[in-house]
């Protein structure tokens, strides 16, 4: 069931976004605005914006923003629906619900995570009590995972039949086909995708069932030791972290979360009493992955192979430190000890081993060195220049250096000449993620414009066309603004630069006079116009031209009423040469066809 729309507009009109706020973030006026430090990301200086005349709240530090659900959901960790939900209690506002629109998804959604949750206690009853999981249950008790932990983690067992499953759990054909857990044969007849393995229920973060992961037993003659649910409507494999639902909490405390590299190692560190453990699911670690773990800990500790793939590797962990303020280290795991062994045999050491983490450099640089001698001038040489190209990986000048200097006192050259060395490198491009397109300065003509706009609307909705703007996430937001009438409607179906612009325009606290900022973006745009109509020779276009000079020069008059008619005029003018030029492609483009 979905929420009535007049409920979610009532909340949006009588809930303080800054009453909201403010029961997470320390708040001080300044301005017309709210600013305090981020929630979201680390820093130091306050660039977290609340505009209590717009709802809206903008981070220009992460480029976070949103009306008050959109901050529930992210400081919640909730969907839409649940954010609503939560500010209705809060505000003791009854909600209506109904089944139509976005709602028809939502109720998707939980027909297949209920069967999901189905299947889970269906294969753990099957483990617990059928006759035929005694294998498993074997298996599993060998390897330290019974009884409790099997029921804390609901472990299962699939049977090794070809249906038993499609036919017992009681969810249509479409459903179970759907969620990856039946697909039709040959013979038109659902057949289950799991079968004869242990299985491992991948949970979303908020508990609810998504997936599984299978594995066989010691002795099965299948080549595939584990197989993986396919992604579903309901399970990305690149945004989801198994075992976060148990590890968030934990993680959040201490901030500090551990990445490992399958089930049992994460079901291992809960032996040990390190309860922050992840994994992911049959895939390399992702940027989405890193934006999960960021919302829960901004310490992220490898417990895998982490410099499998090298260099690439080092340069993907680098970006990401950097740009969602993460710090990446490496668990010290004994040689040859996964965390699921070394939890049955030491899980002191395991525990130890996340206590006080190799940072990634420092990884990497024995890693690529440990092997090599030092016994010769020459070797050291070869040492030293092979250190310095893991060194130089870093973006950071600083901590290069400081590596640099390590290593040319260890094999004896010069520390001052060596680090020099490091912090002059040419810059790779991990150096820093490359920028989204948008203009610097927040003042000019067309920012100025759209803030009115999404701020006044009627002061300024009758100057703007969209030929005024140059800018490209600018000209997307005007557009998107236009189209739907409101800010709300605009950012939901903005490009992701303009809903940037629309975000910041949002929390911007400018003194602006409308006929100004109107008649300085209409001055800007027309001599850009001016310009490129240099090359036209007409008489006609050079006459519409000699009138557009003489008006742009009347804009600035003292003369009010003189000033606007030349603003009028301007306007028309801009939005004709607009047309020719629209016109002008659509016949090219109809030649060339």
């Amino acid at each position: 069931m979905g929420i009535a729309d007049d409920d979610i507009d009532k909340i949006r009109s009588t809930v303080s976004i800054v009453d909201v706020v403010q029961n997470y973030v320390a708040l001080k006026k300044r301005g017309r605005n709210w600013v305090g430090l981020c929630p979201f990301h680390a820093e130091k200086s306050g660039s977290f914006n609340v505009s209590e005349e717009m709802a809206f709240f903008k981070c220009f530090g992460c480029d976070k923003g949103g009306d008050i659900f959109t901050f529930i959901q992210e400081i919640e960790h909730t969907d839409f629906p649940g954010a609503v939900e939560l500010l209705a209690g809060k505000a003791g506002i009854s909600l209506n619900y109904t089944s139509t629109g976005q709602s028809k998804e939502r109720a998707q959604r939980k027909r297949l995570t209920a069967a999901m949750g189905d299947a889970v206690e269906w294969y753990h009853e099957r483990l617990l009590k059928d006759p035929g999981a005694r294998p498993a249950r074997d298996y599993l008790r060998a390897r330290g995972l019974s009884g409790d932990i099997a029921r804390q983690f609901k472990l299962g067992w699939a049977p090794d039949d070809w249906d038993v499953l499609s036919r017992e759990l009681g969810h249509s054909a479409d459903v179970l086909h759907s969620v990856g857990l039946a697909f039709r044969n040959r013979r038109n007849r659902m057949q289950d995708a799991f079968r004869a393995r242990v299985m491992f229920p991948i949970l979303s973060e908020a508990g609810e069932a998504l997936a599984f992961g299978g594995r066989i037993l010691p002795g099965s003659d299948d080549p595939a030791k584990y197989k993986n649910s396919s992604e579903t409507p309901i399970y990305t494999k690149s945004r989801t972290l198994y075992g976060l639902n148990w590890a968030k909490a934990n993680a959040a405390k201490v901030d500090q979360i551990i990445v490992c590299e399958g089930y049992t190692d994460v079901i291992g560190f809960h032996q040990a009493g390190v309860p922050r453990a992840v994994a992911t699911c049959g895939t390399a670690l992702t940027e989405e992955h890193v934006r999960l773990l960021k919302r829960y800990a901004s310490r992220v500790v490898l417990s895998f192979d982490a410099d499998a793939a090298g260099q690439g590797a080092a340069e993907r962990f680098y970006e990401w430190e950097q740009k969602h303020q993460v710090e990446v280290s490496v668990a010290r795991l004994p040689q040859g000890k996964d965390p699921g062994d070394l939890a049955r045999s030491d899980p002191a050491a395991l525990a130890a081993a996340v206590e006080d983490p190799v940072p990634f450099l420092r990884f990497r640089l024995n890693r690529e060195t440990s092997r090599l001698p030092r016994d010769s001038a020459e070797h050291k040489v070869r040492y030293a220049n092979t250190a310095l190209e893991v060194v130089n990986e870093h973006p950071n000048p600083d901590v290069r250096a400081i590596y640099a200097g390590e290593i040319a006192a260890h094999v004896g050259l010069s520390v001052e000449e060596f680090t020099q060395r490091a912090r002059d490198r040419k810059q790779r491009p991990v150096e820093a993620p490359a920028p989204s397109r948008r203009r610097a300065p927040m003042e000019n003509a067309e920012f100025a414009a759209l803030v009115l706009l999404v701020q006044a609307w009627d002061s300024i909705a009758e100057w703007l066309i969209e030929g005024l703007f140059e800018d490209d996430a600018n000209r997307m937001a005007f557009l998107a603004l236009a189209e739907a009438g409101s800010l709300t409607g605009a950012l939901e179906i903005a490009a992701p630069d303009a809903r940037d612009v629309l975000e910041r325009a949002a929390v911007a606290d400018l003194e602006l006079d409308a006929s100004v900022e109107a008649r300085s973006l209409i001055a800007a745009s027309t001599r850009r116009e001016l310009k490129f109509r240099t090359s036209l020779v007409d008489a006609a276009s050079l006459e519409e031209d000699r009138a557009a000079r003489l008006d742009l020069m009347a804009l600035s008059e003292t003369d009010e009423a003189r000033a606007l008619a030349a603003a009028e005029s301007l306007l028309g003018w801009l939005h004709r040469r607009t047309e020719e030029r629209s016109h002008g492609a659509d016949a090219d483009e109809s030649q060339g066809g």
